[in-house]
């Protein structure tokens, strides 16, 4: 393994764990987003098993091919280990990358619980390893256009936000591949995922909780799963109400939902003494970046699109969901070469999962967290 240095411009090689032959989220947006990212080079490989290993190197042209992290992870040829897999896996395979003092990017939520996702961030720390976290709502050419748009007096003082979304995952029907999704246990819930998502843009954009309450409930107690025609059970939250007083004095209020609606998927609201903003799109998904920004302010009566300027893109060529992932790598390779720390690490991870946390516990004890 090499060392990064500031100023390093020869390409960083990378390894990935949890790359697919046929399908998932690191073959469709984590690989094609490091090939269009200059500084980056996918040079090995971890799949679940030696033959998807073997058809995945062959099939993405991976050259190298490792049984375990611990050998990726410790390869002079490898300097990034990213970890995209499902959640419960991520503390079992981020350990050995950061003992070997090795880059790890791993895919969010970090870890399963925040005790989980706290000892990561402290052995990361021990190590002086240099660490990131998938939260890419943040990086999503729409959010980032948003984020601006307030700190530069669009709407004025912000007054107060509204949020409703839909976890396209959590309703009646799943998938045998995300019946994991179910168990609260697993981490990877719709409080985690796309509401944990949904709240890091409200947060980058406008500010953290100063305090909050929260409802939460599970309506659907059995979920049909497609491929077998079977009901499983399900434990995780389809129903989370937030309520809260954000640092800047702003109210604020979110509502998310498993499933679909046939009403309204994304409507984020933010209003202002000067304007209002508005956030639309098809899924409660922010990271995945398919939405609509529209707003007015002054005289204006109506609202108006906001398309995002070409600054927010220029230079992306993953289209998709896959650009809020670019756009990550680009930060990261530039905190790379000069020694900062743009994109969220593992210990803002550890912030987010706290906030996460506070919703959980004001849900269970009934308090203002």
């Amino acid at each position: 393994m090499t060392v990064p240095s500031a100023g390093r411009s020869e390409p960083l090689g990378v390894g990935i764990v949890g790359l697919g032959s046929e399908r998932g989220w690191a073959a469709g947006a984590h690989l094609p987003a490091l090939r269009a990212v200059e500084g980056f080079e996918v040079r090995g490989l971890v799949a679940s098993t030696p033959e998807t290993a073997r058809r995945s190197a062959a099939k993405h042209g991976v050259p190298l091919i490792f049984d375990d992290v611990s050998a990726l992870a410790a390869h002079p040829d490898i300097d990034l280990v990213v970890v995209a897999v499902k959640v419960p896996h991520h503390r079992e395979l981020i350990v050995p990358a950061l003992e070997a003092g090795t880059m790890v990017l791993s895919e969010w939520p970090l870890a399963r619980t925040l005790t989980e996702a706290e000892d990561l961030a402290e052995l990361a720390a021990k190590r002086e390893t240099r660490t990131a976290v998938g939260l890419q709502s943040r990086s999503a050419p729409a959010i980032r256009y948003l984020r601006d748009l307030i700190a530069e007096g669009y709407v004025g003082e912000v007054l107060s936000t509204s949020m409703i979304g839909s976890g396209d995952a959590w309703g009646p029907t799943t998938s045998g591949r995300n019946v994991y999704a179910l168990d609260r246990d697993n981490g990877a819930t719709m409080l985690t995922i796309p509401l944990g998502h949904a709240l890091d843009a409200l947060v980058t954009c406008l500010s953290g909780f100063a305090s909050l309450t929260a409802t939460t409930a599970t309506r659907r107690t059995g979920v049909v799963v497609g491929d077998t025609g079977e009901t499983a059970p399900q434990t995780a939250e389809d129903q989370i109400a937030i309520t809260g007083v954000l640092q800047t004095g702003a109210v604020a209020s979110v509502h998310y939902r498993g499933g679909t609606s046939r009403a309204t998927n994304l409507l984020w609201e933010i209003n202002g003494t000067d304007g209002d903003l508005v956030v639309s799109g098809d899924s409660g998904h922010v990271q995945f970046g398919r939405i609509t920004l529209r707003g007015g302010r002054g005289n204006d009566t109506t609202l108006s699109e906001l398309p995002v300027p070409p600054r927010y893109t220029d230079g992306l060529s993953v289209s998709g969901p896959g650009s809020a992932v670019e756009h990550a790598y680009r930060q990261l390779r530039a905190d790379i070469d000069a020694s900062t720390v743009t994109v969220p690490d593992f210990a803002a991870a550890v912030s987010h999962h706290r906030l996460l946390d506070r919703v959980t516990r004001a849900a269970s004890t009934g308090t203002r967290q």
